[in-house]
């Protein structure tokens, strides 16, 4: 992937964090009272996007498609 360093770099704009670990989200409980998806688990999600991704615009629009892209908030659609 030729693109990797410039998703990498991309990420840390967006995401304002250091870029260590990986894997997959954990999976919900399903617990009505937590929250839905944990800060970690959209950091882990936004790295796997990272890693597939071809290109800084392939990784943004994957991103945006799993409401993995915070809104004028700060929170991702998918925490909501």
């Amino acid at each position: 992937m030729s693109g990797s360093v410039e998703v990498r770099q991309f990420l840390l704009r967006h995401e304002g964090g250091e870029m260590a670990g990986g894997g997959v989200p954990a999976q919900r409980s399903g617990n009505g009272d937590s929250q839905r998806v944990s800060d970690d688990q959209v950091r882990r999600a936004r790295l796997a996007v990272a890693r597939g991704a071809t290109d800084v615009e392939d990784c943004s629009r994957l991103l945006d498609m799993l409401g993995l892209t915070p809104d004028d908030d700060g929170q991702a659609p998918v925490q909501r």
